[in-house]
């Protein structure tokens, strides 16, 4: 992000939020244990997510309000006015971190953008580089917060010319997409409406298998000894909108051209759709190995996850072909490949992954998946509850996400504005094959809208 873009946003104020004093029944939860779910997203970027809201009626917007619904929303989700802490073991030659549910508090941040309006962001199929602005913590990894005592949430909320745009960034490793909007969907619904009416209580303490042990000892006397501080690449972002129609063509375009035995999901078809053109906007070889590399959740896959846990619960699957196959043979093929990863999914293999992960770990870094700009990988969902979060005032307009964890190839997909099957695409690769992706004709028949 250009320092321009940055002059636009002035910080108004800072405030560390706590939650209500009795934030915590248990004695037990005063130390959270990460697993290794947890413990492998340590090295990469915190999840920054954030939507664009209309302007209240009557202008202002009441910040102090949003900041007691927060600090509400915070006695629900304590651990997030925790802090991560490492533990020396074995005469400091190894380590362990943990989540103190110290309560502490959560960073609450009002800021102003004037010169800014919502057409500025939902206008365009191009991300102007001050969206980067609307969020905390920027380009903060992980053990960043363990080393130097940062709030592992925080939230600002920006005032712009016509609109409001509330950004929040929440460590990976405190917890995954479905914590950070089940939190934002409780913040949503206190501020609307006074009380927070969701469903069961959200489930904070870890899952471990029998087998391991608790807490996870890392071989390394310093954390930052696990850090990877990658150069950033050079990348422009274009957000794309697929009606809930666009969607099913696709889908239906798919199944069409795979076997009677595979069944084709909306997801499926659509990324694949976005693999094919993402390959032919980089002009790569036909013989050039390239990847897709989707997270599959484990919630309702793996015994003893509900769908109400909120640590980490999801597993990195890669598909991988070469351009010249995933080009000719079609859509159907392509999303076929999709498919056959997610299938493979096995419980018995995760839980043998969780075993050897404990005794040689093995760490995500987000500058690795570049591999050389054939790769693309996707986060988030589009059953994540976007939409939803009305603060009292409007849905939101559209939804947009930070810096974090932004490289050649990164994808986020989201639940349309239209919602009822409708899906967004916010896609991030090196500028020139961004010019080509947007000219596209069969890429951008199917997209509907830039919102």
């Amino acid at each position: 992000m250009g320092t321009g873009a940055a002059e636009l946003v002035r910080i108004v104020s800072r405030r560390m939020i706590k939650p209500p004093p009795s934030f915590s029944d248990s004695e037990e939860a005063v130390n959270i244990h990460l697993t290794p779910w947890d413990l492998c997203l340590i090295t990469v970027d915190y999840i920054q997510k954030g939507i664009l809201l209309p302007k209240p009626p009557g202008g202002g917007v009441v910040v102090d309000t949003l900041a007691s619904s927060f600090a509400r929303a915070l006695g629900k989700f304590y651990p997030f006015a925790g802090r991560l802490v490492v533990e020396h073991h074995d005469g400091g030659t190894t380590t362990a971190v943990l989540l103190k549910c110290t309560g502490e508090g959560a960073e609450f941040i009002h800021a102003v953008a004037p010169g800014v309006a919502a057409a500025d962001i939902a206008g365009s199929i191009h991300t102007p580089s001050v969206v980067w602005a609307f969020f905390p913590l920027n380009h903060v990894l992980g053990a960043d917060a363990a080393t130097e005592s940062l709030p592992v949430l925080s939230a600002q909320v920006t005032e712009l010319a016509d609109g409001v745009f509330i950004g929040m960034s929440l460590n990976h490793s405190v917890g995954d997409g479905t914590a950070f909007w089940e939190f934002f969907n409780t913040w949503s619904e206190i501020n609307r409406g006074g009380v927070d009416l969701r469903g069961p209580a959200p489930v904070h303490q870890r899952f471990f298998m029998d087998s391991s042990p608790v807490p996870i000892i890392l071989p390394f006397s310093k954390l930052q000894d696990v850090v990877w501080r990658f150069e950033r690449p050079t990348v422009q972002e274009c957000f794309f909108t697929f009606s809930a129609a666009s969607i099913q063509k696709l889908k239906a375009r798919a199944n069409s051209e795979t076997p009677a035995a595979v069944t084709i999901s909306s997801l499926q078809a659509l990324l694949a759709h976005l693999w094919r053109a993402v390959s032919r906007a980089r002009r790569l070889p036909p013989e050039q190995e390239t990847s897709y590399s989707l997270l599959i959740g484990c919630r309702g896959r793996v015994k003893g996850i509900p769908q109400v846990y909120m640590g980490n619960a999801v597993v990195v699957a890669k598909a991988s072909s070469t351009v010249g196959e995933i080009l000719d043979k079609g859509l159907g093929w392509t999303a076929c490949q999709l498919n056959r990863v997610v299938a493979s999914f096995d419980e018995a293999g995760m839980a043998d992954w969780l075993d050897r992960w404990t005794k040689k770990p093995d760490f995500l870094y987000a500058g690795a998946k570049s591999l050389g700009g054939a790769a693309v990988t996707t986060g988030s969902s589009p059953r994540f509850d976007v939409f939803g979060n009305d603060f009292g005032w409007g849905k939101p307009v559209t939804v947009r996400s930070g810096c974090g964890n932004k490289i050649d190839g990164k994808a986020t997909v989201f639940e349309g504005p239209e919602r009822g099957g409708s899906m967004s695409l916010e896609v991030c690769i090196a500028p020139d094959a961004l010019q080509r992706l947007v000219v596209d004709e069969e890429f951008m028949d199917a997209v509907s809208m830039p919102m």
